[in-house]
């Protein structure tokens, strides 16, 4: 049965490019370059873009973009969205080729944004990205794709049952944490076929954003650290402090966007195989570190 391969891109509408270039440049340390309709892309390897920054007021994800591998495995995975009722739509070729991809379909998310399914990534580049030189090691992408997302669910019961019955991600785990008596904080986390412990996860929260973080991996430990420190120096807010979580074993923090959600970069993730994982119900989003700035407002 066809399924999703991983997360390739998102796409974000942003009110300040120019933040968004020196945020990137300077502190995380991937590079850009020009992308059609004035858009700024965010390159992490040999991809054209991963992360396309559009003009627009949303300061929002608006679209996140998943790899099928081949074109027969793009027809089984629409046939089937279809077979379950979805509405998923064929996208005109102007669009496929500003996502730099030879076919393209999209569908309407319940939690505001839309999903987009490809093959044929094209535009691939020969510089590795040409990557800041503020960076020792890389951006951990390939097969696993870019890192994951965490969209805010409306319902979430009904964005776990869609996430996981209709998109078709594989259940990783689940946190619940007890932040108060009777009060929970509870996240689900997905994985796609080439195993990054979650593309996806969602939890139920109050936010003014469709998307609480996205993360980005680097290869080199240090590089989280260094991030981290550069955030701080430039006066970047700082949501979750340097901290590890218990269940994709990530090492990480957490600072804020130019469009106001957070921004996770991370190490050491783990990459599961089918077969040997057993999922688990943690009771701490953290098990040491993240700290949370209570100066910073979710």
């Amino acid at each position: 049965m066809a399924e999703l391969q991983n997360l390739a891109y998102v796409v974000i509408a942003a009110s300040d490019l120019g933040a968004w270039r020196t945020y990137v440049e300077t502190i995380v340390g991937a590079g850009t370059c020009e992308a059609a309709g004035g858009a700024l892309g965010l390159r992490l390897d040999d991809h054209p873009w991963r992360v396309l920054i559009a003009p627009g007021a949303d300061d929002d994800m608006t679209h996140a973009g998943w790899d099928l591998g081949s074109d027969e495995e793009l027809d089984e995975y629409v046939a089937a969205l279809r077979a379950k009722g979805a509405d998923v739509v064929e996208e005109a070729a102007g669009l496929a080729a500003a996502r730099c991809v030879t076919r393209l379909y999209s569908l309407a998310d319940p939690n505001g944004f839309r999903h987009e399914f490809f093959t044929g990534r094209t535009g691939l580049v020969a510089d590795g990205g040409a990557l800041s030189p503020i960076l020792r090691g890389r951006f951990v992408t390939g097969d696993l794709g870019i890192g994951h997302i965490l969209p805010v669910s409306k319902d979430y019961d009904e964005g776990v049952s869609w996430y996981r019955s209709v998109l078709g991600l594989r259940y990783s785990d689940r946190i619940r944490q007890e932040m108060a008596p009777g009060v929970y904080a509870d996240a689900t986390f997905f994985h796609t076929a080439t195993g990054r412990h979650h593309s996806l996860a969602t939890g139920a929260f109050p936010s003014p954003k469709r998307l609480n973080h996205l993360m980005l991996e680097f290869s080199d430990m240090n590089d989280v650290g260094f991030a981290c420190d550069r955030a701080k120096k430039a006066g970047i807010p700082i949501v979750l402090e340097l901290g590890h979580h218990p269940n994709d074993q990530m090492f990480s923090f957490y600072m804020r966007t130019p469009s106001g959600f957070g921004l996770e970069l991370g190490y050491g993730g783990v990459v599961i195989e089918e077969g040997k994982w057993e999922p688990q119900v943690y009771p701490v989003m953290s098990d040491w570190g993240h700290a949370r700035n209570m100066n910073m407002v979710d």
